[in-house]
C-alpha cells in the first residue's frame, strides 16, 4: 500500500528571505582614523608655522602629519581624501615655515646692521634759496623723485644718515691744475678725457666714532657709467684719508674723477656704508 506524498507548499507560504548579516557588509564603511588625525595635525602645524614665535611647534607637527598622511593612503577604509588634504597641507606648511623663518632672520640681520652702522635712511636738507620760487608754481605730477638722476639735489644740500652728514661744497669741471699740484707722481689725464674735482665735507653724528671713508662719493656720467675716485690713482693736496672722527667732528677734502670728454657727470653720495644713495647736480 503506497503512502501518498504530502502536497508541496504553495509559493505564498514560503518564508521570507533572511536579511544579510552584518558580517557580510562591505568593508568600505570602515573609517580611516589615521587620515583624520593626519589632516588635523597638518592644519595645526600649518597654523603654528605661520607664527614666528611658534615656528618650532610647526616644524615638529608638520613632519608627523606628512608621515601619517602617507600611511593613511595605504590603509583600508573610506575618507582617504583626508589623508590627501593632510599631505598637501603638511607640504605647503613646511614651505610657509621656511619663508617665515628666513623673514625672521632677515629682519634680525637688518636690526643688527642698524645697531652696528646706525640708521641707514637718508634724509636731505636743501639750501635756502635767496629768491624762492613763486608760490603758485607747482611741480609737475609726473616729476621724478628728488635725489634721483632725473631730479638731483643742488650743491650745498645736507645729506644725512644716522651716523653721517655730507655736504658737497663745490665742483670743478677742469681739475688738471689741482691734479698737477697735488702730487708730482700724478699722471695727466689720458687723451680724450679730463679730471673733475669734487670738494665735500663729512661730519660724524654717531654715538662712537667712524672713519671718513665710510662715506662714498662717486660720479655717474651722462652715458650711465659709474666713475670712482680709485679708478685713477690720483692724490690731491686736500684728499680725505682714513680720518677717524668722533661725534660732531668734521673733515673736508677733495676727490678727482677721470671723465671722458664730451660727457657730463652727476655726483652720487652715499652717507654711510649701508645708507641710501642720492644724486647731486654739479
Amino acid at each position: 500500500m503506497s503512502v501518498p506524498n504530502p502536497a508541496a507548499p504553495a509559493p505564498q507560504q514560503l518564508p521570507p528571505p533572511l536579511p544579510p548579516s552584518d558580517a557580510a557588509a562591505p568593508a568600505s564603511g570602515k573609517k580611516n582614523v589615521v587620515a583624520l588625525v593626519a589632516m588635523i595635525v597638518a592644519i595645526v602645524g600649518f597654523i603654528f608655522a605661520c607664527i614666528p614665535g611658534a615656528l618650532i611647534v610647526g616644524w615638529i607637527l608638520l613632519p608627523i602629519a606628512f608621515v601619517l598622511s602617507i600611511v593613511s593612503l595605504f590603509l583600508k577604509g573610506d575618507r582617504k581624501w583626508m589623508g590627501v588634504v593632510g599631505l598637501i597641507v603638511s607640504i605647503v606648511g613646511t614651505i610657509v615655515g621656511f619663508v617665515v623663518f628666513f623673514a625672521v632672520i632677515a629682519n634680525a640681520a637688518s636690526e643688527a646692521f642698524s645697531d652696528e652702522f646706525g640708521d641707514t635712511d637718508t634724509t636731505v636738507t636743501q639750501p635756502v634759496d635767496e629768491e624762492p620760487a613763486a608760490a603758485d608754481e607747482e611741480e609737475p605730477a609726473d616729476a621724478a623723485e628728488q635725489g634721483t638722476r632725473e631730479n638731483p639735489y643742488p650743491l650745498a644740500s645736507q645729506i644725512s644718515s644716522g651716523d653721517w652728514t655730507v655736504v658737497v661744497n663745490s665742483h670743478t669741471p677742469d681739475g688738471a691744475a689741482a691734479v698737477a699740484d697735488g702730487n708730482m707722481f700724478n699722471d695727466p689725464a689720458p687723451a680724450g678725457s679730463h679730471y673733475e674735482i669734487v670738494n665735500y665735507t663729512v661730519t660724524y653724528t654717531g654715538d662712537e666714532s667712524g672713519l671718513a671713508v665710510e662715506v662714498s662719493i662717486d660720479v655717474v656720467t651722462s652715458a650711465g657709467n659709474v666713475v670712482n675716485s680709485y679708478d685713477s690713482l690720483v692724490s690731491l693736496a686736500d684728499s680725505i684719508g682714513m680720518d677717524e672722527l668722533y661725534n660732531g667732528a668734521s673733515a673736508t677734502g677733495s676727490q678727482a674723477f677721470l671723465i671722458p670728454d664730451g660727457e657730463t657727470a652727476l655726483i652720487r653720495v652715499r652717507p654711510g656704508i649701508l645708507a641710501d644713495e642720492v644724486f647731486v647736480q654739479p
